[in-house]
C-alpha cells in the first residue's frame, strides 16, 4: 500500500449521469461530504439539488477528497480522467482511495489501477449491477477488484449505495465478473423475449406464461424483475414504454466488451457473440435509448408480428 489513508467521508464523485447522480445522492444521505463534477452542466445542477457540492473541474473536485469515485462511459474516459492533462491523479492528495465504478475493459481497469498506485494512491475497480432503479434505491451489487487489505475501506464507502459488495479478486477482477454477468443477462433477455413472442403466436397470455416460467425452470432475473412485456411485473420498464432503466446501447457496449474478452482468452462461445450482434443492430436506431428489454420488439418485427393489443394474442387463452 502506498501513501497514507485520508478521511474517506470526504468523497469526490466524477460522472453524475443516470447512475452516478443517484449514487452520489445516497452517499450524501449517508452523511458523506460529496463534491462532484460532470461535463454536462444540467447533470451537475441536478446533483447539487441532491446535496452534492459542485466543482468547476474534476481536479478541483478531488483536491480535498479522501476517496474518489468515477462513473464514466468507457475505459478511455477513465484513463483520460486519471492521467490526462488536468488529471485527477496529479491533483489528489497522496494516499487517496480511487474507486472506479464504470464498466470498462479489464485491461483498462488494470491500467487505471496501476496508474493510481504509481502516483502514490490506492485503487479498486467496482462496477455495478442493478441499473438506475438499483442506483436510486441504494440496492446495487458491487463487484470489487482490489487488494484484500483495502477491502474493508472500500466496503465502507460502497455500502450506502448498494445491497451487496462482492470481492472478486485483484485489480480487474471486478470488471471480469461484470462482463461475465452481463453476457448472461443479455443472452437471457433475448431468450425470455423470444419465449414471450412464441407464446403470443401460440395463443398464450403474457400472465399465463409468466406464472409458469417464473416458478419453473425458466425463472431468471430477466423474467421476474425486468420482464419484457407489460403487466406481470409492474415495476419493469415494459410498463413505461421501455423507458430506459438499463439502456440497450449500454447492453450493446457491455456485450462488446464480452466479445473482446472471449477473443482475448480464446474462449469458444456462440451465444454471447450472437447476442452482441443482435443488440448492436438494435442499438443503432431508436432502440439505443430504450431499455434493453425492448429487444422483444425487434424479435416481433423479425417475426412479422406487432405487439398485442387489447384484443390481440395477449388475451388469447387468458
Amino acid at each position: 500500500m502506498t501513501g497514507a489513508a485520508q478521511d474517506t467521508k470526504d468523497v469526490a464523485f466524477i460522472g453524475l449521469g443516470n447512475m452516478g447522480g443517484p449514487m452520489a445522492a445516497n452517499l450524501v444521505a449517508a452523511g458523506y461530504a460529496v463534491t462532484g463534477f460532470d461535463l454536462v452542466p444540467e447533470l451537475l445542477a441536478r446533483a447539487e439539488e441532491g446535496g452534492v457540492r459542485p466543482a468547476g473541474s474534476a481536479a478541483e473536485a478531488v483536491a480535498g477528497a479522501g476517496t474518489v469515485i468515477t462513473m464514466l462511459p468507457g475505459g478511455r474516459h477513465v484513463l483520460e480522467c486519471y492521467r490526462g492533462e488536468g488529471g485527477v491523479l496529479a491533483a489528489a492528495r497522496p494516499g487517496t482511495l480511487f474507486i472506479d465504478c464504470s464498466t470498462i475493459d479489464v485491461a483498462d481497469a488494470r491500467a487505471a489501477a496501476e496508474a493510481a498506485v504509481a502516483a502514490g494512491h490506492r485503487a479498486a475497480d467496482a462496477p455495478v449491477s442493478g441499473g438506475v432503479v438499483g442506483a436510486t434505491a441504494g440496492k446495487l451489487t458491487f463487484m470489487v477488484g482490489t487488494d484484500e487489505a483495502l477491502l474493508p475501506e472500500v466496503e465502507r464507502v460502497l455500502e450506502p449505495m448498494g445491497a451487496r459488495v462482492v470481492h472478486c479478486g485483484a485489480s480487474g477482477a471486478g470488471q471480469a465478473a461484470k462482463v461475465c454477468n452481463n453476457m448472461i443477462l443479455g443472452v437471457s433477455m433475448i431468450a425470455v423475449s423470444e419465449a414471450f413472442v412464441l407464446g403470443e403466436r401460440l395463443g398464450l397470455s403474457h400472465q399465463a406464461l409468466f406464472d409458469v416460467a417464473s416458478t419453473a425452470s425458466g425463472q431468471c432475473w430477466a423474467l421476474t424483475t425486468n420482464c419484457p412485456v407489460p403487466g406481470p411485473v409492474p415495476a419493469s420498464p415494459a410498463n413505461r414504454d421501455y423507458a430506459a432503466g438499463f439502456a440497450a446501447a449500454l447492453m450493446s457496449k457491455d456485450l462488446g466488451l464480452a466479445v473482446e474478452a472471449l477473443k482475448a482468452t480464446g474462449t469458444a462461445a456462440e451465444l454471447g457473440p450472437h447476442a452482441a450482434g443482435l443488440y448492436a443492430a438494435f442499438a443503432e436506431g431508436e432502440g439505443g435509448g430504450r431499455d434493453f428489454s425492448a429487444i422483444i420488439n425487434a424479435i416481433r418485427e423479425r417475426s412479422g408480428a406487432e405487439a398485442p393489443g387489447g384484443g390481440g394474442p395477449e388475451q388469447a387463452g387468458a
